[in-house]
């Protein structure tokens, strides 16, 4: 399992995935899940993905060879996943059938997001069918992998109008209720700012255990969550059962 997340905000984007692929007691593996690729004053695409590795490692190695020539010659970040769909479908059709013959499923999810020239910077979130949905102002955010636990402070914290350096502290405090809840997602993390204003250059940060700006984001926060829990109020309880009372 893993997790990923990416926004896109009206200063630009942000991208934010972990790098474990396996879990147990006494198994861990550890993989990039975000790849980079720019193409100087023309594009700049970030991925994320999630899912079975042998499928997404094949899905992106078909970008890059003669099947997914169009990844670097597309007019648009809509035509971006149009292509990534399509080497989906390519590699479903190649292994699908040996897949379930195994009693496995199809699966993998991509977001794909990023600037070519001439546009806006774009986000979309592609299925494992090939099909794929575009984030807008109602949807500014999404995720793929591990996504409940992460879920509830994007919710409530995300905004349009928030800088890129707040989103990013947002997501990480996603990502660290996501690690928190469940062993199957973990360090190493990367995460990436794309600023639209300079759409040839992007801030990138590799987290680690060791990361003393990641550990001190974390204790900030759990102790103003204990310190807001202990001002709520107590309950104010009926003085009689709204509900039927079985009695012998």
């Amino acid at each position: 399992m893993t997790y990923c997340v990416a926004a896109k905000l009206s200063a630009g984007l942000v991208f934010l995935s972990d790098s474990r692929t396996n879990a147990g007691v006494d198994d861990i593996s550890i993989t990039k899940k975000m790849s980079i690729y720019k193409k100087k004053n023309d594009r700049m695409i970030f991925m994320l993905c999630a899912g079975n590795l042998a499928i997404t490692q094949s899905v992106k190695s078909l970008l890059i060879d003669s099947k997914g020539k169009r990844f670097w010659e597309a007019t648009s970040l809509y035509n971006v996943a149009e292509v990534v769909g399509n080497c989906i479908r390519e590699v479903r059709k190649r292994d699908g059938k040996h897949l379930s013959q195994e009693g496995l499923d199809f699966n993998c999810s991509f977001i794909v997001g990023g600037h070519i020239l001439g546009e806006e910077p774009r986000l979309f979130k592609i299925y494992s069918a090939g099909n794929f949905i575009e984030s807008d102002e109602d949807s500014l955010y999404f995720q793929i992998g591990e996504s409940k636990y992460g879920k509830p402070i994007l919710d409530r914290v995300l905004t349009n109008d928030m800088s890129l350096e707040a989103a990013a502290k947002c997501m990480l405090l996603s990502m660290d209720s996501t690690i928190r809840s469940n062993i199957s997602v973990g360090l190493p993390l990367d995460m990436c700012l794309y600023e639209k204003k300079s759409p040839n250059n992007f801030k990138h940060k590799h987290l680690t255990k060791k990361d003393k700006c990641y550990e001190k984001l974390k204790s900030i926060w759990s102790t103003h969550l204990k310190e807001g829990f202990n001002k709520l109020e107590n309950i104010e309880w009926d003085d009689g059962p709204s509900v039927d009372v079985k009695y012998p």
